[in-house]
């Protein structure tokens, strides 16, 4: 079990200069996106690195929804400056690339693909020492402050992948919920239907005593490893706050309890899923962002189509949550129940399709659109999502449910329309 270091609390970014002079820094990179770096969550940061005397550089060419080419730029300037520290300011998309360019500075080295997850790349263990990553989350999702895990879409294969270890865990994140009053409403529905995601699918994932085979040497052991008793409660505890809080913190910005519930969520559903790990709406995401054809989703300030991740993943939930519920139907019951079903005289063989209904009602109310349809996607795309998910074993294989191409192909077009 790995546990993040996790500081919490309104204003607890004022602290992070006086925690890099506790490291000693001598030279940090502050890494953000071209958003962020005009918002207070980066003027937070850069006044406390200057109360405190900390030379730092700034990075702010982060892309929303990383890529293979945009991790590369920055491991460069990584390389080029020799920071000694990092502090990350922003989502997921900031954290997992500022852990990578971290990884690659730390182990220059290497190539490119020695790190990323197989069969994309080598899937080489980690043995290098990084130097220190102070996360700083800006959004209520990704969880990427408490995770050893970082995504991007390599684009050769127009599908998303990543580089998954515990040595690439930040080594602190400073979750200031006064930061997450500066997302727009749709960023703040996306990352809290990952948030949602990362709690059911932890709580439903493989056991971790049915996963095999056994590692032959513990440094082989992967960070995801299937549902387990301290996951469990982490992920129950996150889907609790999800149903009573995100709503709420969509529709109201103002809404500081809700936004603040969902920080403390999103990270408490990383630390879950950072252990157990996730399976098909994850696995299935990565081919629907990569993908992506004219689609712009609503209040992200970018140049490029984009489907946003959280909005990649949920969109399948219904359908996937169908299709697993038979291995261990009262988990999906008791989601179910938690997210407000009335399960008092329910089926048990029914789960499945009570929790699907749960979470269409749950979506339609919050104005998502229609299934992968409406994101401009046909039953002509479901080969190449089948394609794309093939290579996605790491998360797949938690599926509590093994499942072939046709069973891949009939959730793909299951989530072609959902209301």
């Amino acid at each position: 079990m790995a546990i993040s270091n996790i500081r919490y609390g309104e204003g607890v970014t004022k602290e992070v200069g006086m925690d890099l002079q506790n490291l000693n820094a001598r030279k940090v990179c502050v890494m953000t996106d071209k958003n962020l770096c005009q918002l207070p969550p980066m003027k937070a940061v850069l006044d406390s690195l200057t109360k405190n005397s900390i030379t730092f550089q700034v990075y702010d060419n982060v892309r929303v929804e990383p890529t293979d080419q945009s991790f590369m730029d920055a491991i460069e300037f990584c390389k080029k400056e020799e920071f000694d520290s990092y502090v990350a300011v922003g989502g997921g998309s900031v954290i997992d690339t500022c852990k990578c360019a971290d990884l690659y500075a730390s182990s220059p080295e290497s190539e490119f693909l020695d790190y990323v997850n197989a069969p994309i790349g080598k899937g080489k263990p980690v043995k290098v020492t990084l130097k220190p990553l102070i996360a700083v989350p800006t959004t209520a999702g990704t969880g990427s402050e408490t995770t050893g895990v970082a995504i991007f879409d390599y684009k050769e294969l127009q599908v998303k992948t990543g580089i998954a270890s515990r040595a690439i865990k930040p080594s602190l994140g400073l979750v200031d919920p006064s930061h997450t009053l500066h997302m727009p409403e749709r960023v703040m529905a996306n990352s809290g239907f990952d948030v949602l995601c990362h709690a059911l699918e932890s709580y439903t994932a493989l056991p971790y005593h049915k996963r095999s085979p056994c590692p032959s040497n513990p440094v082989n052991r992967p960070a995801y490893q299937g549902s387990n008793p301290i996951s469990d409660i982490w992920a129950i505890h996150a889907l609790r706050i999800v149903a009573k809080y995100l709503k709420r913190a969509i529709r109201n910005p103002e809404d500081r309890e809700a936004r603040a519930h969902m920080h403390l969520a999103s990270a408490f559903a990383g630390i879950g899923f950072g252990n157990a790990g996730v399976h098909l709406c994850h696995g299935m995401s990565y081919p629907i962002s990569g993908l992506v054809k004219n689609y712009k989703a609503k209040d992200y300030h970018v140049d490029h189509s984009l489907v946003p991740h959280g909005l990649s993943v949920v969109l399948t939930s219904p359908a996937v949550f169908t299709f697993t519920a038979p291995m261990c139907p009262e988990r999906h019951l008791e989601a179910a129940q938690i997210m407000g079903a009335n399960t008092s005289t329910a089926r048990i063989k029914d789960a499945g399709l009570i929790l699907a209904d749960t979470l269409r009602k749950f979506l339609f109310d919050l104005n998502v659109d229609d299934g992968l349809a409406a994101l401009g996607y046909s039953k002509a795309d479901i080969p190449s999502f089948v394609k794309g998910t093939l290579p996605q074993e790491r998360v797949t294989k938690l599926s509590p449910r093994p499942q072939t191409e046709e069973d891949l192909s009939a959730l793909f077009e299951a989530s072609m329309k959902l209301y």
